[in-house]
């Protein structure tokens, strides 16, 4: 057993024994109010052993102080709808909804879920006792002050959790990865990009712990996400260079590759800036930083473009194209890591529809938003709450029909043993049955020995605690629903007359609350989020190939929506929730999985692209549209690239993987010689605005990349295996 594993099971169950053992044994047996006793041990418990709280010792303070008013509800609407069973198992409907789909909240609100939940579920049973409101809040808020003090006192005393790295640490090591890949590009050096790569795939939200991804509606996380977005779209471009004939220096021009080395050396400030925690230095207009430079480098860089373009060759429009995506990608990246740092962000970008919307929101607004956007059953979160809404109230009900003593544990079993899958409970229950049976004998036997001896009871409780929570997280969950068996019998044996019986009680009530979860797992979308993430990332597909007509048509100068990618956004989250949720689901599959992450970098590559081309030349060019016959081709490739990625998203959705076009890892590129576009932008050059020209090449380049990002999505070769 390695001490770095023990050391902080250690110093959560201390954190839960001498905040629970305080209350408990201060009330119940000190001042001989057991209701007061009660509620201090049950303010204390979920907040340790079933939540996760984040963050540094303050952080982990303001949560828990937060808590008190949320309990302080929960617990006056489990006592006054305790009246009926029916009433309380629609507050058990109406609570278990509300505080489940408060995880689109990100982690924290995930985090205090359970919590939430056990403050309402302990009061709604009987008996129907209105006149004890008083000692049960008093008990509960004494019980959460506790654990607050409790954990301050650790971590003065020096024990403290390992801190986890966090998340802007990991995306600044990624940044500062594709800024060595992006400089030996531009020197020829040492290929870097798979270093470039890793590094990213460890800053994906999917491979994060759950308690520290950035996913909360704040700026600051949405800002987060966006710069790993923009960071990605530079190391993509970079691939896309490699592909190249000739690679990334391939063109010969000497402006590109000295482009290509200011947009290493703007993202090494984003990267430094990630990593300390400091915001790097604008760019947008100061004079001052890396980013203006950068800034710079790309008008002087188009400067030199226009003077190119009478009989450039096509690979060259392309190469130095992409090369400008790259470079624009590192300027997103350093606008959006300033306002993940806490900076104002620049006035571009940041208007209503921009790729910077959410900067000068209000957080109120961003929330709702946030829940907006998940108010339907394609949101996993939507159907995790309904889930447990159903199951909770259902169980509530069955209680009551039944009669069942200490029918909070029905729910308590319910609630903790219910996945988002019925694999995934039934892989719980087993474990958990194991547990309890085994702790229930345990408890039995000592309760048929030992007799009515209120002391030994007292005595054991912190000692079970202690050893049984310690070792319950190394040992699995067996050992966990074991110990907790042994500690729940423990504290009603000193509440009430000890009963061997009791222990009976809480191994049906297991029994019954597992039966439950497994029920309502079974009904309730039993494939988790494997059936939701083939429509999300369908539907992604769908909504990226309407943005990139949308964004063709308005640099067109034809009548579009004012925010074509609003419902790409939009399609982007739903999927990502998904597929984070498939990520920790560890059911086993014996198929292939469809190629997601190629699907949805082919969706990022939709809107991240557009928003490049929206950015720069949506306002510019507004008045001066395209020749109608450059409109027209760059039409007809938006509109091949669209169905390319309908028909990839038909066959995504009806689960058909021999209609997706023939495909490979990394497939040719589409043949610059080969485009229209390109070979008409070298030869009228000299006719039009340099400009419109422009426009039309750099607007080839992103559809063509989406093109061949769009092929790549093939008949599945990975296979899960847990």
């Amino acid at each position: 057993m390695a001490r770095a594993d023990i050391l902080p099971a250690a110093r959560r169950a201390v954190w839960a024994t001498l905040a629970g053992c305080a209350g408990f044994y201060g009330f119940a047996h000190a001042l001989g109010d057991r209701t007061l006793g009660l509620y201090a041990i049950f303010g204390v418990l979920p907040l340790v052993l079933f939540s996760q709280i984040p963050g540094p010792g303050r952080h982990r303070t303001r949560v828990l102080l937060a808590m008190v008013p949320v309990g302080w509800v929960m617990v006056t609407a489990g006592t006054l709808l305790a009246v009926r069973g029916w009433a309380a198992a629609a507050g058990m409907f109406a609570v278990g909804f509300l505080v489940a789909f408060a995880a689109t909240g990100g982690p924290v609100p995930a985090g205090l879920s359970a919590a939430g939940q056990l403050f309402y579920i302990l009061p709604c049973f009987p008996p129907y006792a209105p006149a004890t409101l008083g000692s049960r809040l008093a008990g509960l808020t004494a019980g959460i002050l506790l654990t607050a003090a409790v954990d301050r006192l650790l971590d003065r005393l020096g024990w403290r959790e390992p801190p986890p790295v966090p998340y802007r640490e990991r995306l600044g090591h990624a940044t500062a990865a594709v800024a060595d890949s992006c400089a030996a590009a531009a020197h020829g050096g040492e290929d870097v990009r798979p270093a470039a790569e890793r590094a990213l795939e460890e800053a994906r939200t999917s491979r994060i712990p759950p308690a520290e991804r950035p996913t909360s509606p704040s700026a600051r996380d949405r800002a987060l996400i966006h710069t790993r977005a923009a960071v990605r779209h530079v190391h993509d471009q970079l691939d896309r260079l490699y592909r190249t004939p000739g690679g990334p220096t391939g063109s010969g021009e000497p402006a590109a590759t000295a482009l290509l080395e200011r947009t290493a050396t703007a993202l090494r400030p984003v990267a430094t800036g990630l990593t300390d925690g400091t915001p790097p230095p604008d760019g947008e207009g100061d004079g001052d930083g890396e980013g203006d430079e950068l800034r710079r480098a790309l008008v002087a860089f188009d400067a030199v473009r226009a003077d190119g373009l009478p009989g450039a060759a096509p690979e060259r429009l392309r190469h130095d194209a992409v090369v400008r995506s790259a470079a624009e990608g590192a300027r997103l990246a350093t606008r959006a890591s300033r306002i993940a740092l806490g900076a104002r962000p620049a006035t571009a970008g940041a208007e209503r529809g921009g790729p910077f919307w959410y900067a000068t929101v209000p957080a109120p607004e961003l929330w709702w938003h946030r829940m907006r956007l998940h108010l339907t059953l394609r949101s996993v979160h939507f159907r995790n709450a309904l889930r447990v809404a159903v199951a909770m109230a259902g169980a509530r009900l069955l209680v009551g029909a039944l009669g069942l003593p200490h029918g909070f544990w029905v729910l308590l079993a319910t609630l903790s043993l219910m996945r988002t899958s019925a694999a995934d409970t039934r892989a719980a229950l087993r474990p958990a049955i194991t547990g309890t049976t085994t702790g229930a004998v345990l408890a039995a036997l000592a309760l048929r020995v030992v007799g009515d001896v209120p002391l030994f009871y007292a005595a054991a409780l912190p000692a079970v605690l202690l050893v049984g929570l310690t070792v319950a997280t190394l040992l699995g969950p067996a050992w966990g629903q074991g110990t907790f068996t042994v500690v729940i019998v423990l504290m009603f044996a000193q509440l009430s007359t000890p009963q061997w019986q009791l222990s009976a009680v809480r191994l049906v009530d297991v029994l019954i609350g597992g039966a439950i979860g497994a029920l309502a797992s079974l009904l309730a979308w039993p494939r988790g989020a494997g059936g939701e993430l083939r429509r999300t990332v369908a539907d992604f597909l769908a909504a990226g190939a309407a943005g990139c007509r949308g964004v063709t048509d308005l640099l067109c100068g034809r009548p579009a929506p004012a925010d074509p990618l609003r419902t790409v956004r939009a399609a982007m989250l739903l999927t990502e929730a998904s597929y984070c949720q498939y990520r920790g689901e560890r059911l086993l599959r014996r198929t292939a999985d469809p190629p997601w992450e190629i699907a949805m970098l082919a969706g990022y590559h939709m809107l991240r692209g557009g928003e490049l081309m929206l950015l720069r030349y949506g306002t510019a060019l507004g008045a001066t549209p395209l020749s109608p016959d450059a409109a027209a081709e760059l039409t007809f490739l938006a509109d091949r690239v669209a169905d390319d990625a309908l028909r990839a998203a038909e066959a995504l959705r009806a689960h058909d993987p021999a209609r997706l076009a023939p495909g490979c890892p990394d497939p040719a590129p589409h043949p610059a010689a080969a485009s229209g576009l390109l070979r008409s932008a070298a030869s009228h050059a000299g006719h039009m605005d340099a400009a419109r020209v422009l426009l039309t090449v750099d607007a080839e380049a992103w559809l063509t990349g989406v093109a061949e990002d769009v092929a790549r999505i093939a008949t599945p070769v990975v296979t899960r295996s847990g």
